[in-house]
């Protein structure tokens, strides 16, 4: 039988995976329509947005590291 401290974490985790998804889509649309904008003008700006754009899923990643190291310590 699980304890509360053992709910507490599972959703911990959750909201750190959570959060965090919503979180780089919400930065991932607004470079996404920067960099359309910006290749619009300049073809040549496709790699530098495809990185940018990128970036923020690393976000996602830390969120999903402290849900593994949270979900472990149970």
């Amino acid at each position: 039988m699980a304890d509360v401290g053992s709910g507490l974490i599972a959703i911990g985790a959750g909201l750190a995976v959570g959060l965090a998804g919503l979180a780089s889509a919400i930065a991932q649309a607004n470079i996404g329509a920067a960099t359309v904008g910006a290749m619009a003008e300049n073809e040549k700006l496709f790699g530098k947005g495809m990185i940018l754009t990128v970036i923020p899923e690393t976000i996602v990643i830390f969120g999903l590291v402290v849900a593994i190291l949270l979900w472990l310590s149970i």
